[in-house]
């Protein structure tokens, strides 16, 4: 039956190698805390992630051993799930990946591409963007616009010392604008 509801992606592999396609994106996920990849790969990835970062949370035997199921190498990122991972998503009720569409690298032969990263993380996407637009705002004197408002809001909600870290991103940001406007200058008069 053409076009029928299904319960998950099967991008065109088996079921053991779909299985072991996740599990190693899921354990890059961990390692890595952002990967790269088309966006069908990256929203189930997602679902496997949020399970594993659900039975961080629990940490119990059974969790556990679940956990150690779905890691390619349980021995190296057990700790780092059980102990970082798990502290900085304990109070969150749930949404600990976010995936972010990007341009496909090749136009003619690749799909959608994707970033699929953990939430307020020191790779997080969102957190530097926003600090980004907002030292553009302060830099030009200009408000804050309603998502941007919204966006720093979610990005400090739950970090711990969210306002201080985000503070310190947005000065690295406009610090690191000036010495660019400095550089372009330079190269202006060198002409």
């Amino acid at each position: 039956m053409a076009g029928g509801h299904v319960k998950y992606r099967h991008l065109s592999r088996t079921s053991s190698h779909r299985q072991a396609l996740l599990r190693n994106l899921v354990t890059e996920l961990v390692r890595q805390e952002s990967i790269h990849t088309t966006w069908p790969k990256a929203k189930e990835a997602q679902r496997l992630a949020e399970k594993l970062i659900t039975y961080a949370k629990k940490n119990n035997e059974t969790s556990r051993r679940q956990a150690q199921g779905i890691l390619f190498t349980p021995d190296e990122l057990m700790p780092k799930l059980f102990g970082p991972i798990r502290e900085r998503y304990l109070n969150r009720p749930g949404g600990y990946t976010r995936v972010l569409r990007t341009m496909p690298k090749n136009k003619f032969d690749q799909g959608d591409s994707a970033i699929l990263e953990l939430v307020d993380g020191p790779k997080d996407m969102r957190f530097a963007i926003t600090a980004a637009a907002v030292a553009r705002d302060r830099k030009l004197g200009t408000g804050h616009t309603d998502i941007t408002i919204k966006n720093i809001q979610k990005v400090t909600q739950f970090r711990p010392e969210g306002r201080d870290q985000f503070e310190e991103m947005v000065e690295k940001v406009a610090g690191l604008q000036l010495n660019m406007n400095e550089l372009k200058d330079k190269a202006v008069k060198k002409e």
